[in-house]
This record gives structure tokens, sequence and C-alpha cells, in this order.
């Protein structure tokens, strides 16, 4: 790729003059609990290209948090944001006509049985909700999730997360929560190789009842593919399977797809993939490609058992973020964004893989779409993570032009996961960046 046709440049040290005076009173203003980034002051950013405060240009491979999947500030959303906030930014639970659109808008992309939705803010809340709907469907209390799951900070959103950082110094965590070792083939638990085990994870779930549940089981909530453990993403068939074990069991069965949703795995729903039928989806992120919105989508049979004033949130459904949901899925669909990130995924992954080839620190490559994870390693051999080199990179491919944030259990995943919108010379671009950075390490 030539010089001109480049679309990030970075033209001095990082971080720049005015991205340091304004981390210096950030840091006198804020509390400094927040995860590491690299040492840049977003200013603007349009598609998957973001300008900081001091004129640097960088290519996105965060979506923010895997949530501008349309793309930064796309125009027609912006455009409907601005329109709905002229007229009426909240009225609480009273109606308002954007409402009543995004929910027959939502409603109508759904997998199906799920024929209802419920609007809510954030990723946690849709949990939280989902947590309450399978006790009140059952009347009992036992949740079974997975060891690495993140299903957000709130109380029973940690407690049935299967990561320390939500919870460690939080106890006691909520009663019932039953956890059971996610297939994390890189790391498998059980020693085995994933050619061999006949996925032995889910074998393993009835041990896991046995040992821990008192009789009171009401549900199993999991992500198609982990994210916050380092884009963890099971065996094909190993959901479809787990489906099967949780319906012969009676449960209500929960899919978080706050983060794989709205086209990132190359499908609409990452449950397309295998043709899987939750009771309870969990809706976030890539709903709002911005603004703070989510839902929890559901089977009406099963939604059903809660009455009038039995759940509500301050912000959910306002008109400025019903238009928001609405702008988002015409654009998804009109762009057909779903299957550029498919298409666009195959290259990644092949060029992804290629460069685990020719680097040292790279132990695995995984993922679906646009949507990958990149785990650093200190020597192959032995799978010693590296978190230290996973931060470095972060600071070096800023540099370099691109933005990269890390995940995982031991810190030592890259995540990539740039707006769906991305195209094959700024995917060229992005990736020429990262080996070149690896490489400087």
């Amino acid at each position: 790729m030539s010089d001109a046709k480049k679309v990030a440049c970075v033209k001095g040290p990082l971080p720049g003059p005015r991205s340091r005076e304004l981390f210096e009173r950030w840091r006198k203003a804020e509390a400094q609990c927040a995860g590491y980034q690299a040492q840049v002051v977003w200013d603007h950013a349009r598609g998957v290209v973001v300008t900081d405060v001091d004129g640097n240009t960088f290519l996105d491979w965060t979506s923010g948090v895997l949530v501008t999947n349309v793309g930064h500030c796309h125009p027609a959303l912006v455009q409907a944001i601005q329109q709905a906030s002229e007229k009426l930014l909240n009225n609480y639970e009273c109606l308002n006509e954007p409402r009543v659109i995004a929910a027959e808008k939502l409603t109508s992309v759904l997998p199906r049985p799920l024929d209802r939705c419920f609007f809510l803010s954030t990723g946690s809340e849709t949990v939280e909700a989902a947590v309450r709907i399978m006790k009140r469907k059952t009347g009992n209390y036992e949740v079974i999730s997975f060891y690495g799951g993140f299903h957000g900070r709130t109380y029973a959103a940690a407690a049935a997360g299967g990561m320390p950082g939500p919870k460690k110094g939080y106890g006691p965590t909520l009663p019932g929560a039953i956890r059971a070792p996610y297939p994390y083939c890189y790391r498998c638990p059980f020693k085995a190789k994933p050619e061999t085990c006949g996925m032995l994870c889910l074998e393993f779930l009835d041990d896991c009842v046995r040992a821990n549940s008192t009789g009171s089981l009401a549900g199993l909530i999991v992500e198609p593919y982990q994210g916050a453990s380092g884009f963890i993403f099971p065996p094909e068939g190993w959901l479809s399977r787990l489906e099967q074990w949780v319906r012969s069991k009676g449960l209500v069965f929960t899919v978080d797809e706050v983060q794989a949703s709205y086209g990132r795995t190359g499908k609409f729903w990452a449950v397309e993939w295998e043709g899987v039928q939750p009771d309870l989806l969990c809706i976030g992120k890539g709903i709002g490609s911005g603004l703070p919105v989510s839902a929890i989508a559901a089977r009406s049979e099963v939604i059903g058992v809660l009455g009038p004033g039995e759940m509500s949130s301050t912000m959910g459904g306002n008109p400025v973020a019903s238009a928001c949901v609405t702008a988002v899925i015409d654009i998804m669909l009109r762009e057909n964004l779903a299957e550029n990130a498919r298409r666009m995924g195959e290259l990644l992954g092949k060029r992804l893989r290629e460069i685990q080839e020719r680097s040292p620190y790279v132990g695995d490559v995984r993922g679906k779409g646009l949507v990958f994870g990149v785990e650093l390693v200190k020597d192959k051999a032995t799978k010693e993570p590296a978190p230290d080199l996973t931060r470095k990179l972060i600071d070096v491919a800023a540099q370099n032009g691109l933005l990269i944030g890390s995940v995982g259990v031991f810190g030592n995943v890259i995540r990539v996961a740039p707006p769906l919108v991305i195209n094959e010379a700024e995917l060229d671009e992005s990736l020429e960046i990262f080996e070149r950075s690896l490489g400087q390490l």
C-alpha cells in the first residue's frame, strides 16, 4: 500500500501535547479505576478512523468496546439522534411513538421464536433482568453459568460471571451460582485435545450439578463466545448440544449476546450459526452503536410471568435511544453489514493465522466474522501468558496508527474487533501495522 493511500498518520510521540494536558487534568478529577488503554485522547471518529485531540489519525480495532458496529458516527444514525433529541429526551414509562417503532423493528429481526422485547440501558441490566425472569418462571433460584464468563459488574451479573475481577473483594456473591468449565480449547482445564475430548466440558456439566445444586435449578446463561476472558470460541456444535442438555433438564435457556449480536460474528445473531433457540436473549452494545441502550428479548410465554410494574428502567425506551435502535437496524440491513463482517472476517482470520506462523509471540488466533482474539505468549511450547507484551503492544500499535485493546483471563489477548463497515483497504493497512508492531516488541 502506498503512503498516499494510508489512513493512519501519527505525527509525533504519544501522547501528544494536548493529550498529555488532558490526561493530567483527568487524573486529578476522576477516580483511576478503568482498564489500561492506548495513551490517546479521542476527539472525533468516522467509520473506522479515529482522530485524537492532537490531529493524529488511527485505524480502530476496538469499535469502542465492540459497540460501534455500524461505524463511528454513521451519518444516518447521527441524523436520527439529532432529530429525536430536538423533540423529547425522556418521559420514563409514558409511551412515546419512537419506542413503539423500535420495539416493532427489533422484534421483526429477532431469531425465532423470540417475539417480545423490553428496553433497558446497559448489558448488565439485561442480565439482571434475565436472572429475575428465570427465577420467576421456575420458582427456583439456582443459575448455571461458566468459567470465564463475563455478564456485567452488577450483583447478579457478577455472581453469574466466571472471572475474578468483577467480584473479587465483594463477597459473598449471590447464592445459587453454579459454574462449569467453558471449552477454552487452547488452555483446556482437563488437558484434553479438541480432536479427542468429545466435548468433555458438556459431560462435566452433570458432575457440576450433582456436586453443587440443592435441587433448585432455574436456568442457564451462556455467551456464544466468551469476550472478556479472551474471545474464546467453543467447538462447532457445542452450543446446540448445550441447548439439548438444558432442554433435557427443563431449565430456562438464556444466551448473552450483549457483545456477540448485531452482525459481529458474520450473522445478525450469533445463535443463528447453530440454529439455537433461547428463551431469553440479552442484547446491548451494537444495538445502539454508541448510545446507551440495551434490550432483553424473550419468548412471550417466558417474559409473560412478569406483571405490570415488575420491570422498569429510568432511561430504558427513551425516545432518543429508541430512534437509535431503529436507525441502527435500518443501517445494518440496508448496508448488509453482517455479510460484510463475514467476508472481511474470512480475510482477517487468514491473515492473522499467517502472522501467527511468523511471530514467536502469537500462541493462538481464534474468532469468527469481525471478532478475533490474538493470544500472546512468551513461549509457544509452554504457552506462558505474556500480559507485559500485550500492554507494550497496545502502545507500540497506537504509535504506528492502530488502536487495539486487551482482554483475557491472563490479560494477554489482543482484541481484534473493528467496526463492521471496514473495507479491504482499511483491513490491509491495519494488518500491516499490527504485524509491524509485533516485530517491534
